[in-house]
């Protein structure tokens, strides 16, 4: 989703599944023992959850990397991750922080890409037809061309993290299927926004699978707390996670895929 750096990624998911990570890519067992970088894009920074240490990566003390640092205590923390961030600028501007010392990894990435941003303000402000055409072309990109990418991004985390346990944190659904939603989106867009969420996660965790990381579901730990819910963890505004949503969703999933690794 091309968006400015501030606005970031508008996608979805994250929960408790994961795969274990093979024996010899963790070798850490204490916090005091954990070398942690956090890489990805707006929903890693935590763009909508205020508080923020860097204006123009909407890094913020509120996002779930910054919370599980301040929580565990590990022995270093590099909060890399950037609002706005594609592959490439993972590959360019935020891989270079690991090395053989780094013991955890967490990434979220692969929204931006697909072009959800576009996606979503042809379902904001265009017709339900508009709106499935572009989820259309959004899932095309993410069945035909993003697996080859995450493959290659993926080896290339390995290759610079060898002994890291990686979770790779995916998106939540944004909004409430079914019912009234005030000033938001019809029930039939949200749902087909919904779907476009699932596509995306589903091919984020295979290609997790692949790589032998674990794979932290959002779509579980925000049930229940999506856009037009009476306690959302989304704002409707931005289409981020506020940082409740950070605290009471992301982390939980986070820490609950990483010690399960």
């Amino acid at each position: 989703m091309p968006m400015s750096r501030s606005a970031g990624a508008v996608l979805l998911a994250l929960a408790l599944a994961s795969v274990a990570v093979p024996a010899s890519a963790a070798p850490s067992t204490t916090s005091a023992e954990v070398d942690y970088v956090a890489l990805g894009d707006s929903y890693a920074s935590g763009t909508g959850a205020g508080d923020y240490s860097d204006l123009a990566c909407t890094r913020s003390r509120n996002a779930y990397p910054a919370l599980w640092a301040d929580a565990n205590d590990p022995a270093s923390f590099t909060f890399a991750a950037c609002g706005g961030a594609k592959i490439p600028d993972v590959l360019d501007d935020q891989v270079g922080e690991l090395d053989e010392d780094t013991t955890l990894v967490s990434l979220s990435i692969g929204g931006n890409d697909s072009g959800f941003a576009s996606t979503m303000l042809s379902c904001q402000y265009s017709t339900q037809s508009a709106c499935e055409r572009a989820l259309e072309t959004a899932g095309e990109y993410v069945v035909n061309e993003l697996p080859g990418e995450l493959d290659g991004l993926y080896a290339t985390v390995r290759a610079r993290a060898p002994h890291a346990e990686v979770v790779i944190v995916g998106y939540p659904h944004l909004y409430k299927e079914g019912g009234l939603c005030l000033g938001g989106l019809s029930s039939a867009k949200r749902s087909a926004v919904n779907r476009g969420s699932d596509l995306l996660n589903e091919t984020i965790a295979d290609r997790a699978r692949a790589a032998g990381f674990a794979f932290a579901d959002g779509r579980p730990a925000f049930a229940g707390h999506e856009i037009c819910t009476s306690d959302a963890w989304i704002s409707g505004s931005n289409v981020h996670p506020t940082a409740e949503g950070h605290a009471s969703a992301y982390l939980p999933a986070f820490g609950a895929a990483a010690a399960a690794s």
